[in-house]
């Protein structure tokens, strides 16, 4: 091949390669083109479906096609999340997920079919939610130390409720009780009949997340005792942390943020990240107000956090002796 033919040879392939590299960065700049599925593994009213249709609704603002929400409830989030895992990885199907299918339960089932942690790329995390240690108003304690005294002195005769086995609600009770030396007894639920026990005076107490407790907090059909974050909550001025009332280390917060499957460009990746990351602070005063505290940040932040979640908690469950199966 004489030196002419090489330099036509050389002139294709740079001109090829060039011709990619403006078609791969047209169709990264293209999406979405059509509709996004964004599935919520809860049923529609709950704190992650509250907290996906804001941050959605953001989303078709900003990106000019739809992101539809699309509640598939049930196995404490796996079947939801199973489908997100199973989904095509091309940015079309995301899911807003929390900490339970995230990073609880691998532990709690035994027999899960998938490592959301591994099969899931986190994408950008939404909010931390504290759970809220509150008793309906039958129980006469104003104060989380008062609470504990009154516990101690009925044992086992106050009962929680929890969103189920294994769930945040239920081992944050679980926490506390176990620091505390008290004996109660656990009454899982599915779903929001909970908080409707524990509203009728069924159920005396129950760590729940604060979106779905802070209306009736603020009416008085509920008293709030402290919260479960590390930080106080800016929802709820006036209440104290678990652990500044003498339980140090205490934490048993939720937490919620937007992943995809693996192998999802990471071009979408970045675009979503960066568009949730720019709406977050117009959303501030709607999230805090119901409850929820604003996050943020990387992909490689919030998959780090959701590492250090799943060894916290795989330790809590065990000591539980919690199992869904």
């Amino acid at each position: 091949m004489n030196p002419l033919t090489l330099s036509r040879l050389g002139r294709r392939l740079l001109a090829g390669a060039a011709a990619l590299a403006l078609s791969a960065g047209a169709m990264a700049q293209a999406y979405p083109t059509k509709p996004v599925r964004v599935i919520v593994a809860f049923t529609a009213g709950g704190t992650t479906d509250i907290l996906a249709r804001a941050t959605a609704q953001k989303l078709t603002e900003k990106l000019g096609q739809p992101f539809v929400i699309d509640n598939k409830p049930g196995a404490g989030g796996n079947i939801g999340t199973e489908m997100v895992v199973r989904a095509a990885p091309d940015g079309y199907t995301l899911i807003v997920n929390s900490v339970g299918p995230m990073t609880v339960n691998q532990t709690l089932y035994k027999n899960l079919p998938y490592d959301p942690l591994k099969d899931l790329v986190p994408v950008v995390q939404i909010a931390d939610v504290p759970n809220v240690l509150v008793v309906h108003p039958s129980v006469p304690a104003k104060d989380l130390a008062q609470f504990i005294a009154y516990a101690k002195a009925n044992p086992g005769k106050l009962s929680y409720g929890s969103t189920g086995v294994g769930t945040s609600s239920h081992l944050s009770s679980f926490m506390l009780s176990q620091r505390s030396g008290v004996e109660t007894v656990h009454v899982p639920y599915k779903g929001a009949n909970a908080l409707t026990d524990l509203l009728a005076g069924r159920l005396q107490f129950m760590f729940a997340t604060a979106p779905t407790v802070i209306q009736h907090i603020r009416a008085g059909k509920l008293r709030a005792l402290a919260v479960s974050g590390d930080q106080p909550s800016r929802s709820l001025p006036g209440v104290p942390t678990v652990a500044e009332k003498g339980f140090p280390g205490f934490s048993a917060s939720s937490w919620f943020g937007f992943f995809a499957p693996k192998g999802t460009p990471a071009s979408v990746i970045q675009l979503i990240n960066k568009t949730v990351n720019d709406a977050l602070p117009s959303l501030e005063e709607q999230l805090v107000r119901e409850g929820a505290e604003p996050a943020g940040g990387t992909p490689e932040r919030f998959g780090a956090f959701a590492q250090r979640e799943h060894e916290k908690w795989k330790a809590i469950v065990r000591d539980s002796g919690a199992t869904a199966e």
